[in-house]
């Protein structure tokens, strides 16, 4: 038996300078990339620590207790976040998703979300503010969060049998705290979009064909009339480090018809343009959809590309700009915010507002990225050779 062998590169040393375009761009909400694709969506990684180690995300033998993280002060601080965030909303965001790594072990992560919350988008309203975690410390931070202006969470969870779920974290953690972190996060109302009106605590399941497959009937029977949206992701060629190959992955497509043929599903509409979910909700007698016994979603970025209306960039926890999940490189801000020079020795002064917007327009304007189209065209098993993206676990899902 031949031993695995897991390449590494390390994104993030790497990464392009963020210029000034020659002439400013002023931020109108109204930005559009290469493709005609609006920015409306922001993830933002706040740290690249995880107490988990999922081998899908961050396996044992990569990441292991020598492993080095970045420095804290290399980090962007909860104040330098905020400022690049509100230069995002101004170009158009509506919709900020705290991500990590694991993003509640970043210490008084509720400061930062008390900040982000004040922002307002370019017509005036709140931001739709959520949240993706584990759920290992949802039950310490729930009610602060609530409090600090979070609307909702999305919990990562891949299994109810317990020792399936110990298996995939790969830290013996119990899938009983996780669900009391659910419970958590319901009693303190984390189910509310940014105008108040209930949408419920959403939980993501990645299915891994071979591992977790037999999961998703309890996982669907456990939250169907629970108020809880389950969602099921295609295990995807994320990164380096998680030896993907296609046979392990599970269409959606099956996934649906699997837990049709027990629990009857009707087809939604989108809950929103760019959303990556499609929508199934469980069908009563009649064949419609009861809305008392909730809905699931599928994410299929593997057989299903989404990419035509793909709305999302994503901030890494030391300002680098990526464009896409599956993308190779970031654009650096950090010499922008805090005033060191590029490689190239452009910028050596801390941007001013204008300038920071205008550095950000010009990377969604040159964006062009649809890997999940072009993977399609692609010999099975073959994707994980076109390149070496970054780390899940760096930039968050």
């Amino acid at each position: 038996m031949s031993e695995r062998v897991i390449p590494l590169v390390d994104h993030r040393t790497q990464g392009l300078v963020a210029t000034l375009p020659p002439q400013l761009i002023a931020a109108t909400g109204l930005l559009a990339d290469g493709l005609g694709r609006p920015l409306r969506d922001l993830r933002i990684s706040v740290t690249d620590r995880c107490n988990f180690r999922c081998s899908y995300c961050m396996p044992k033998e990569v990441f292991t207790s020598d492993y080095a993280y970045l420095p804290h002060r290399a980090l962007l601080t909860f104040e330098e976040i905020t400022r690049v965030a509100k230069q995002f909303v101004a170009h158009g965001v509506q919709k900020i998703r705290l991500t990590g790594g694991e993003p509640l072990l970043r210490k008084h992560i509720e400061v930062l979300v008390a900040q982000l919350a004040a922002l307002r988008t370019t017509d005036g309203k709140p931001l739709d503010l959520t949240l993706t975690t584990n759920g290992s410390l949802l039950r310490k931070k729930a009610r602060a969060l609530k409090d600090a202006g979070l609307n909702r969470v999305t919990v990562s969870l891949d299994g109810l049998n317990d020792a399936v779920f110990r298996r995939m974290n790969d830290v013996d953690f119990p899938v009983a705290d996780v669900l009391d972190g659910l419970q958590a996060a319901q009693e303190a109302g984390l189910g509310l979009n940014a105008q108040g009106q209930p949408t419920g605590l959403k939980v993501n399941m990645v299915v891994k064909r071979g591992t977790n497959d037999d999961q998703i009937l309890p996982m669907a029977r456990h939250f169907r009339g629970s108020g809880i949206t389950l969602r099921f992701i295609e295990y995807m060629d994320v990164g380096a480090t998680n030896g993907w190959r296609m046979n392990e992955v599970m269409p959606s497509a099956e996934v649906v018809r699997h837990i049709h043929s027990e629990m009857p599903l009707a087809q939604l509409d989108p809950s929103a343009p760019g959303e990556t979910a499609e929508r199934w909700g469980y069908a009563g007698p009649d064949g419609q959809h009861d809305p008392a016994l909730g809905e699931i979603g599928v994410i299929s970025s593997v057989t299903q590309a989404f990419c035509g209306d793909c709305n999302r960039a994503r901030l890494s926890t030391e300002g680098k700009v990526y464009l896409c999940l599956f993308a190779s490189q970031g654009h650096d801000l950090r010499g922008f915010i805090r005033g060191t020079p590029g490689a190239d020795g452009s910028l050596g002064h801390p941007a001013s507002d204008d300038e920071l917007a205008s550095a950000i327009g010009a990377i969604w304007q040159g964006r062009t990225d649809r890997y999940s189209q072009l993977r399609a065209s692609l010999p099975p098993d073959e994707a994980q050779k076109s390149g070496r993206r970054v780390e899940m676990s760096y930039i968050g899902g």
